[in-house]
């Protein structure tokens, strides 16, 4: 009996995450960049807007990263958030009541976006390889 296969349908490889260093260049560059573009649209004083811009900028960069990037790809964002979105502008600072919501969603935004791109790269994977159920 003859077998008909797609051929363009072969297993792929699950994608390599990106390199740690690159992905915290990627973090402060793109924080620095957003944070300077709410600034020009004049929505820098909303820091709650900046926030989740930045935490979605920190998820994007999570799907692409591993897990061990996630700390510093969070702690960078937070810098520039905080050195350039926040009074005195320039300064780092460290407010009691609101850095460490910052920085625990900074941080989450990562972690989810990492562990949301590990599973539906797992998931995919897993598909590709299983061979489909065949009618009898």
């Amino acid at each position: 009996m003859v077998e008909w296969r797609w051929m363009s349908r072969g297993a792929r490889q699950v994608p390599d995450p990106w390199a740690t260093p690159l992905i915290w260049t990627v973090a402060y560059a793109g924080a620095f960049a957003l944070v300077v573009l709410l600034d020009v649209c004049g929505m820098l004083d909303r820091t709650g807007i900046a926030l989740v811009t930045v935490s979605l900028l920190a998820a994007l960069l999570g799907s692409r990263g591993r897990f061990a990037a996630a700390p510093g790809t969070a702690l960078l964002c937070w810098v520039c958030l905080n050195v350039l979105g926040t009074e005195p502008a320039g300064e780092l600072s460290w407010a009691g009541h609101r850095d460490p919501g910052w920085m625990a969603c900074l941080l989450t935004a990562t972690i989810l976006g990492t562990a949301t791109a590990r599973v539906l790269h797992a998931r995919a994977a897993y598909r590709r390889l299983t061979p489909p159920d065949v009618p009898n």
